[in-house]
């Protein structure tokens, strides 16, 4: 059993208000202050959750660089005052610093029950195929010749 220490807990808390934060933000026409909000709230959360050297390790590898780019120049550019631009740019890297946990958590949604039979529909399946790939589903790699 992993333990959760009381700073976590409100990472964990701060991380989701942060989501809330954005999802109003967004319901309510790119307002750029709920927005700014979300954004710190939810980076907040995140450095309190794994700890603030992981988090800086997490954004600052090589091969996520791109990515993270995308993701604090939308931050930067909401914080400008260009809400849907920014909302963009950042929406473009959260998928490319977040694209190689979709397949597990793609994998354990599909275990919960009633999720479980909503992601074997026909829709949802070609769906998770482009989001997560197989979804933690072994492939066979071997080479016919």
């Amino acid at each position: 059993m992993i333990e959760v220490t009381d700073l976590q807990k409100i990472g964990i808390g701060l991380s989701g208000m942060g989501i809330a934060f954005l999802f109003l933000g967004v319901l309510f026409l790119f307002d750029k202050g709920l927005l700014a909000i979300g954004n710190i709230l939810f980076l907040s959360g995140l450095g309190c959750v794994i700890g603030l050297e992981r988090t800086f390790r997490f954004f600052f590898q090589r091969h996520k660089i791109k990515g993270s780019i995308a993701f604090f120049g939308g931050i930067f550019v909401v914080l400008l005052g260009f809400p849907i631009i920014g909302m963009a740019i950042e929406s473009y890297g959260f998928f490319a610093l977040f694209s190689g946990f979709f397949p597990v958590a793609i994998s354990f949604l599909s275990r919960i029950p009633i999720l479980g039979s909503l992601f074997n529909t026909p829709f949802m399946q070609k769906l998770v195929q482009k989001l997560g790939g197989d979804a933690g589903r072994t492939r066979d790699t071997t080479m016919t010749g």
